[in-house]
């Protein structure tokens, strides 16, 4: 089965063209400078990772390093087992919002429309 790619946006043709007179000037595993990486980072953060680091022959892993989405080691943390939110005083609302955020961007909303809110709980 016949792949067509899809042309290669210009700036990172340009600085294809940039790398492979590099590479041709050098001994095999010399270090990139690091004007051409900055400029790999900045395609990145228009482009993505992998559509740059894949037609210029870069470390996929590096250049996410370097664009600031590191796969870090994960920290592991005490999980909440119970979390419960309480009002000063009774209010009465039409309508409530709560959102929570955890530190990995994962995203959880509650909303609802009533005089009184409803009760949540947590199955293991």
């Amino acid at each position: 089965m016949n792949r067509k790619s899809a042309p290669l946006p210009e700036p990172i043709a340009q600085l294809q063209r940039q790398l492979d007179q590099f590479r041709s000037t050098q001994s095999t595993r010399t270090k990139l400078p690091e004007s051409l990486w900055h400029a790999a980072v900045g395609l990145a953060r228009q482009h993505g990772v992998h559509p740059v680091a894949h037609p210029l022959r870069l470390d996929y892993v590096r250049l996410k390093k370097r664009l600031g989405g590191s796969p870090s080691p994960r920290r592991h943390s005490a999980k909440a087992s119970f979390v419960e939110l309480v009002a000063l005083h009774p209010a009465m609302l039409d309508e409530c919002v709560i959102e929570f955020e955890s530190a990995r961007g994962g995203k959880m909303r509650i909303q609802w429309k009533a005089s009184t809110p409803p009760v949540l709980r947590r199955f293991r």
